[in-house]
């Protein structure tokens, strides 16, 4: 195999995001963690000759936890990189310090980033299979893909699915990836925001909260004050009355509907603390279904 066949499989191997990932991609990785999932053994073997690195330029419990776990249960040797206690804090660029542990001969990198843009160049420069966890407000593929995976895992069928989600959707990387997939597998996207909190690279239509409880899924997004020098809500309450799902709104949904969040939540902000883990609540299953998802990714990259 030519060194330029090598960089082209390599390349295949990456999750950068889902907005260019071909359906069948996606399906494939949905199936695979199906099979991870009902994986009679928690740790096993398969991949005990690898070592692999999560590399968090952005902080991260949640979905770095849920990667690590999934490395391990398939028996990588797991690098965990913090920028807090590097040497890009002494002024160090990323691209250096991604190709210093690529050179350590690490077989693949699990990276989240802040700057847009720059996963790309890095995947171009570097010869180990990345997967993106989170780059500025771009995409977060394996936050989606474990989102589909559990819409799929209630209603059997993306295809026709009426989804809306809530929230700071300008901010959201959770859902841009969610747009961009869901439409491929024929869903309804749709989107519910305030004015200051709406995109503009995304042509799906904004409806009403009223109306969003009318959805199937309806995925409630972290509102990220901090990202806004003004808000047209001077308070967290001021917030919840108008977007958040209280147990009221929770009342008003259709009887198979399923609330979402990608986590971490303010509580009685976006939910309120009695809706977290309702009848109809997926968070912590969403959690539990990162794992398989990510083995899933992992196995990809590193086969």
């Amino acid at each position: 195999m030519t060194t330029a066949q090598m960089e082209s499989r390599t390349k295949e191997r990456s999750l950068l995001g889902l907005k260019d990932l071909s359906r069948e991609e996606i399906q494939s990785i949905l199936d695979r963690a199906l099979y991870w999932e009902n994986h009679v053994l928690k740790v096993n073997q398969t991949f005990a000759h690898k070592i692999v690195t999560n590399m968090f330029f952005e902080s991260s419990t949640r979905t770095r936890c849920s990667f690590e776990v999934a490395q391990r249960r398939l028996g990588a040797e797991v690098i965990n990189f913090s920028a807090s206690a590097s040497s890009v804090e002494k002024g160090e660029s990323i691209y250096d310090t991604v190709r210093t542990l690529e050179s350590m001969g690490l077989d693949a990198g699990v990276i989240r980033l802040k700057p847009v843009g720059m996963l790309a160049e890095l995947a171009e420069r570097v010869k180990m299979p990345l997967i993106n966890a989170g780059d500025g407000n771009n995409e977060h593929p394996t936050q989606a893909l474990l989102d589909m995976y559990t819409m799929r895992k209630h209603f059997g069928d993306l295809s026709g699915l009426n989804v809306t989600i809530v929230g700071d959707i300008e901010h959201s990387r959770v859902a841009r990836s969610n747009y961009w997939a869901l439409r491929k597998f024929g869903a309804n996207v749709r989107f519910c925001a305030p004015e200051s909190m709406k995109a503009t690279d995304m042509d799906a239509p904004y409806i009403t909260i009223e109306e969003a409880l009318q959805s199937d899924v309806v995925m409630m997004l972290r509102v990220q004050f901090e990202r806004h020098e003004s808000n047209v809500f001077s308070t967290a309450a001021q917030y919840r009355d108008a977007y958040g799902m209280t147990a009221e709104r929770v009342s008003k949904l259709q009887p198979h509907a399923i609330v979402m969040h990608p986590a971490p939540v303010n509580r009685n902000v976006e939910i309120d603390d009695d809706v977290v883990e309702c009848p109809q609540a997926r968070i912590f299953d969403q959690m539990s279904n990162g794992v398989p998802i990510r083995m899933a990714v992992m196995e990809r990259a590193l086969r």
